[in-house]
């Protein structure tokens, strides 16, 4: 009676305006980081930056990432009060890095942004503390698939129209408008609805949640494989994919085509993660990962645009279905105290993919070729398919609509 009273209280106390509200910035949190992601590899090379510079800038945006995000999920559960401040603060340094994109082009002054825009991302850790507690626990599963599907939607638009608007208002209306939806979402993340924790947890010291959560059994290969994937993530679609369309022909206008080949693919799976839940789930990923790496590998044959849209459609179903899977596995570890720390491990360490993915494509395109960066890719992609295979790290559930 007394849990029946608490969750009908909680219901009254998260209203549908609340989650608008947190939709909207949410929203503008994605669309002001990404907005210029498909040209930010164009840009640098338009600039003059060699292929090594280029990769070391794009790589720079998961450092602050992997510095913070385990840090700020151990806050999380230490130092509540944080959250929603945290998530301000992201907002206020994406507005920071827009506008010193807009005022220098040096190798030192781009990098910051880019670490800036690193420490918004990193915020997402908060995000997603703060969302979670707009539904009672057991739905969290369904709350973590809702925000893979608010991430996936404003990175999708952003990145379709990013190319057409560069080719009419010039490179740094992209920046403009990261500007502005960073500003917005600044003033919407003030009225989000912080609806604090729903049970008490037992306070330890810092050093017991880093040593207890380092011990949890399969965290470590499920972040692994996370890793993986947002390494060939990075290298690709949002690191080297623009620059390679770019020597066979395709221009920043038609670059919207292949984004939403590989983004309305993404999406359409990651609803159906929501909906649906996998009958085997360690089949699936390591079907994925198998169909990435092979689709990768033929990458550097396609020479047209359909044959380019159609192979990051495919590569964009297919880590459509692996991030959801492995997201909503890492929701599942762990004790209620523990949550949101494994939540910033998990975070904070495959953010090492965004900063080593981009630095490795880099050397290898400097040093063999643009080619080369997608068999590497897929190379990364047949390794994470071995790990699976080998580690077994998900269990199976029954196939049902949720």
């Amino acid at each position: 009676m007394e849990l029946q009273e608490k969750l009908i209280f909680e219901e009254k106390q998260i209203a549908k305006k609340d989650h608008a509200m947190f939709w909207g910035a949410v929203f503008c949190f994605w669309f002001a980081t990404y907005i210029y992601v498909p040209v930010f590899g164009l840009y640098l090379d338009s600039i003059g930056f060699s292929y090594s510079a280029i990769g070391t800038i794009l790589g720079s945006y998961g450092i602050t990432q992997v510095l913070l995000r385990f840090p700020f999920g151990i806050l999380s559960d230490v130092l509540s009060p944080l959250r929603k401040q945290l998530f301000v603060t992201g907002f206020a340094a994406a507005l920071l890095s827009s506008l010193i994109f807009l005022l220098f082009d040096s190798f030192v002054m781009v990098i910051t942004a880019r670490l800036l825009a690193g420490i918004t991302a990193a915020m997402w850790v908060m995000a997603t503390v703060l969302y979670s507690q707009y539904f009672p626990k057991e739905h969290s599963s369904k709350a973590m698939g809702i925000l893979q599907f608010l991430t996936v939607l404003p990175q999708f638009v952003s990145m379709a129209v990013s190319g057409y608007l560069v080719h009419l208002f010039g490179w740094m209306f992209p920046f403009w408008i990261g500007a502005v939806f960073s500003l917005i979402g600044l003033v919407l993340s003030f009225y989000i609805k912080d609806n604090g924790t729903r049970e008490p947890v037992g306070r330890m010291p810092v050093s017991d949640y880093v040593k207890q959560t380092w011990r949890l059994p399969r965290l470590k290969t499920i972040t692994l494989l996370s890793f993986l994937a947002h390494a060939v993530l990075f290298m690709t679609v949002f690191g080297f994919t623009p620059i390679y369309t770019e020597t066979i022909g395709i221009d920043e206008k038609q670059l919207l085509w292949v984004m939403c080949a590989f983004f309305i693919p993404q999406a359409a799976a990651s609803v159906w993660c929501i909906f649906y839940k996998i009958k085997s789930v360690s089949a699936v990923i390591l079907i994925c990962y198998v169909i990435t790496g092979l689709f990768l590998c033929v990458l550097p044959f396609a020479k047209t645009l359909l044959s380019v849209c159609l192979i990051h459609a495919v590569i964009g179903l297919t880590l459509g279905f692996i991030f959801p899977l492995l997201l909503s596995n890492i929701v599942q570890i762990g004790s209620p105290k523990l949550k949101m720390s494994v939540m910033g491990f998990y975070q904070s360490f495959y953010a090492i993919g965004f900063f080593l993915g981009p630095i490795a494509a880099g050397k290898v395109a400097e040093q063999l070729g643009l080619g080369e960066v997608f068999w590497f890719a897929g190379v990364l992609s047949f390794a994470a398919a071995a790990v699976a295979v080998v580690s077994r790290p998900f269990g199976k559930t029954k196939s049902r609509r949720g």
